[in-house]
């Protein structure tokens, strides 16, 4: 590996080896390297520990790949927080330079960097994507708050390359009001899917 890749170091809330549960990869085993750092601020966030990046232990490129070949895992998930605060290319580099898929759920709200297998935009209203971002989605997931969300996730989809798989999510706490209100979209807008957090459903990361 270069030398830039063997000294850069990131913020690492958590890591852990799960199945993906939600979105177009719902089920398949993936490692999850969640980093500190977010300036998006979600009310609704479930990981709002992560927004402080000082709170987080740095680690190196070298050790988060060690901690990741000890498993049988072949994608590796790149979260946050909002991870596109980070300088990604040496991690990617060094994840793909071992045989692994990379992939990053990310706001689009600061510019691209790394090398991905697997872009998931997931934009939020509290600060919007940047506009180069959403052409280079594999995958735009929007979590649905507030019925006007729907149309919102309308106009990202409209930015998107042609067969970018599109979903609309429940946001947890209000899944019993605005699950209806998607099936309904999907219905008579097809090219739509649902994605629900089955990770929530079956207790595991």
């Amino acid at each position: 590996m270069t030398e830039n890749i063997t000294h850069t170091t990131l913020p690492v809330m958590e890591q852990f080896y799960t199945l993906q549960g939600e979105g177009y990869h719902q089920g398949r085993a993936a490692y999850f390297i969640r980093l500190g750092g977010c300036d998006v601020g979600c009310v609704w966030c479930d990981v709002k520990d992560s927004w402080d990046a000082t709170k987080h232990p740095q680690m190196s490129v070298q050790e988060l790949l060690q901690n990741v070949i000890q498993t049988p895992a072949r994608i590796v998930v790149i979260t946050g927080g909002e991870p596109l605060l980070h300088d990604l290319g040496p991690l990617t580099q060094a994840l793909q330079q071992a045989g692994l898929k990379t992939h990053i759920e990310t706001s689009g709200s600061h510019p691209l960097s790394g090398s991905w297998d697997w872009i998931c935009l997931s934009p939020k209203k509290f600060k919007a994507p940047l506009p180069d971002v959403a052409p280079h989605a594999d995958e735009l997931k929007v979590v649905i708050f507030h019925p006007s969300d729907i149309a919102w996730a309308e106009q990202y989809a409209a930015q998107c390359k042609p067969g970018c798989r599109l979903f609309l999510q429940p946001e947890w706490d209000k899944a019993t009001s605005m699950t209806p209100l998607i099936v309904d979209h999907i219905k008579a807008n097809p090219q739509w899917e649902l994605s629900l957090q089955v990770h929530k459903y079956i207790n595991v990361p």
